[in-house]
């Protein structure tokens, strides 16, 4: 696969007729709801789930989304979906990166980049991250990219 950044956290998804809107294509929504499993799916794999989430009164939450669609998604079409940590001051933000290939074609159908803030569950404020977040999240930080979508 031609991705635009080394070492992505890649999942499959497949387009179900759910996911088609009157248009005959994935609606743009199912697009920020793919984002979202990737990156879960993500701190999953970095052992940064819920559970330690709760355990730790700590989540990042999303301020910002950044997308770009450049060509739609069908029903029945395979797509992967991959992700980076591109920047992180290691104290509130992150900023992750996507980037949606079908790969029968090779053809990028969105680039986007989304902006989290820590924050405390127990309140719903900004709070420093924990150490395991700067730990988990920082091992998989990609090295500075230019960041225009």
């Amino acid at each position: 696969m031609n991705w635009e950044l080394p070492s992505p956290f890649v999942i499959d998804i497949e387009v179900s007729a759910e996911d088609i809107d009157g248009l005959g294509h994935a609606n743009n929504a199912v697009y920020v709801s793919w984002l979202e499993r990737c990156a879960w799916r993500h701190s999953q794999f970095l052992g940064l789930d819920l559970v330690e989430y709760r355990r730790l009164d700590r989540a990042m939450a999303v301020v910002r989304h950044e997308i770009d669609y450049l060509a739609s998604a069908y029903e029945g079409q395979h797509l992967q979906m991959a992700t980076w940590i591109v920047e992180s001051d290691q104290r509130l933000k992150m900023d992750r990166r996507f980037q949606l290939v079908r790969p029968e074609d090779g053809l990028t159908l969105l680039r986007a980049k989304t902006t989290f803030v820590c924050i405390e569950l127990s309140s719903g404020r900004p709070k420093r991250m924990p150490a395991e977040f700067i730990e988990g999240y920082g091992k998989a930080l990609t090295p500075p990219y230019p960041l225009e979508l």
